[in-house]
């Protein structure tokens, strides 16, 4: 690196440490984009990483997380803690770019400096998270957020990873749509610390309630250290949300006084890495894809081999 983009990159952590909002928008960009001085800042601010809280939302779509979201962040700031929301949306077939903006959904934080909301888009990642996305969370635990909210595209078979990203999954779900059937096909119920059914004020709640229980009981062994409670929110007219909190206290207590910490820290590292070797295969195949599946449908290579030389390079 040449000492004029050192000076700008000097510059720009400066900026970051100081609490600049447009300096923090700025290096997330660049880490979205892949630019090495985003690469080069994260490498910088890494051993400051560590002590922020990583909540993920998931659930179906319409089931209310962006709601439910909205609330937990007003509960983090009622406690003075700085709050950041990354909120995972679908990517526009034209743009790229994020179609659901939550920094529109959450228009009321607008003003506030202790909250930070950023929309990514999944630009073609087939799972719930952009690969960018937990090189964002560490940046943002860099600089000392306390709580970083995961809200993810919805529910899906790879939406489980999720769980690698975060240290507390809520998995949302609500009555009279067939969500804890759907969620236990594809594997979602494992992966929940905290399961919430919203909209309990609509009929079937009751049911949804018996269908996870019964579920659990399927999927969880009888010494399971953590058994996920099952709570009722009505995310619109805010009850039933102190009862989430304080369910997310407890097991972040559970991970601590358990060891699972740093385990889940590690974890969460190791999760970055394959996101990025995924995202650089992902372009490695498209700048050759054309080659590639013309020399497989003529016999000349198999689709292993093909794997095999985008690893080589």
């Amino acid at each position: 690196m040449d000492d004029s983009r050192r000076s700008t990159l000097d510059k720009l952590q400066g900026r970051l440490l100081s609490g600049e909002v447009r300096a923090l928008a700025r290096s997330i960009s660049l880490i979205e984009a892949g630019e090495p001085a985003g690469q080069e800042l994260l490498a910088r601010l890494r051993p400051r990483v560590g002590n922020a809280r990583v909540l993920g939302i998931t659930g179906a779509p319409g089931s209310g997380k962006s709601t439910l979201t909205d609330h937990l962040v007003a509960a983090a700031r009622g406690r003075d803690e700085r709050v950041a929301v990354v909120a995972v949306d679908p990517s526009s077939p034209f743009s790229g770019g994020a179609i659901l903006g939550d920094r529109i959904r959450m228009t009321r934080w607008h003003s506030d400096p202790g909250v930070f909301i950023r929309s990514m888009a999944t630009r073609g990642h087939l799972g719930g998270l952009a690969a960018a996305t937990l090189q964002v969370v560490a940046l943002l635990d860099a600089l000392d957020f306390d709580v970083i909210l995961l809200e993810t595209v919805g529910v899906g078979q790879s939406e489980v990873e999720i769980a690698e990203a975060a240290d507390t999954t809520v998995l949302v779900l609500t009555p009279g749509q067939g969500d804890a059937v759907q969620a236990f096909k594809a594997g979602i119920m494992e992966i929940a610390d905290l399961f919430v059914i919203n909209k309990a004020d609509q009929p079937g709640a009751a049911r949804l309630r018996r269908e996870i229980r019964a579920m659990q009981e399927i999927a969880l062994p009888a010494d399971a250290p953590w058994r996920p409670p099952i709570l009722e929110t009505t995310a619109s007219e805010g009850e039933g949300v102190e009862s989430v909190v304080s369910e997310l206290d407890r097991h972040s207590e559970h991970l601590e006084a358990s060891g699972r910490g740093e385990e889940l820290r590690r974890r969460r590292a190791r999760f970055e890495i394959a996101a990025i070797l995924h995202e650089e295969l992902r372009r490695a195949l498209a700048a050759r894809e054309d080659d590639f599946v013309d020399e497989v449908l003529s016999g000349g290579i198999t689709p292993a081999q093909a794997v095999a030389r985008l690893l080589e390079r």
